[in-house]
């Protein structure tokens, strides 16, 4: 019982030390422009104060979608979660350290199953598995708000579950300003590498946000 509570309290604390939006954000609306080889598209986005993704304007309507889906995830990360609603049911349990002094973490539950290293803090690493594939998310690098960190470069390697053969790699730089009391994206660089292999990317594809107004 002992390790599992040491455990909880070392993901717990890592959980809320990230930088997130606290009940009184308003939402905002920017300017958006996609960036991919010579290819250049444009349009307008809101994010609601009920934090619901509006993209608009954009030529090419899978572009669009993609520019929505990133969006999403940049709600996910920032959205505030109460710890006990969403982990009260889950079971705690501590793994290895490794040579740089992170800690394995894993989580179980009906839902989940994952595992992550906690490291300064901070969450590190995260291995999910969801039917036949798999990914991990390393971070290597985070910004400081003074309200919390916001993973500012990453990795996320796709995996086959089963064979643990890579099948890509994506690879995020993303940067932050102040408007307001509030973190917002204003960029973010994402390069691709098909064959998880090469040191050349085979695509990169840069979101910049710009124009950004709290509503």
């Amino acid at each position: 019982m002992t390790v599992q509570t040491t455990a909880g309290v070392l993901f717990q604390t890592a959980f809320e030390s990230r930088y997130t939006w606290d009940d009184n954000f308003p939402g905002y609306s920017a300017d958006v422009q996609l960036l991919q080889g010579s290819e250049v598209y444009t349009g307008k986005i809101h994010i609601n104060r009920d934090l619901d993704v509006e993209v608009t304007g954009v030529a090419d309507q899978e572009i669009e979608e993609g520019i929505y889906i990133q969006l999403q995830e940049t709600v996910t990360r920032c959205k505030r979660y109460n710890f006990q609603q969403s982990h009260s049911q889950h079971e705690f349990t501590l793994g290895q350290t490794d040579e740089t002094g992170s800690v394995t973490v894993l989580v179980k539950g009906e839902s989940i199953d994952s595992q992550y290293k906690i490291r300064d803090r901070k969450i590190c690493q995260e291995n999910r598995v969801m039917g036949r594939m798999a990914l991990v998310i390393d971070t290597w690098d985070y910004f400081d708000t003074g309200a919390g960190y916001i993973a500012s470069q990453y990795d996320v390697v796709f995996c086959n579950s089963k064979t643990n053969e890579v099948n890509s790699v994506l690879k995020f730089t993303d940067t932050y300003q102040k408007f307001g009391d509030y973190y917002i994206m204003t960029k973010q660089i994402v390069e691709e590498h098909e064959n998880g292999v090469s040191q050349v990317a085979d695509s990169i594809t840069e979101f910049t946000y710009s124009n950004i107004k709290l509503l």
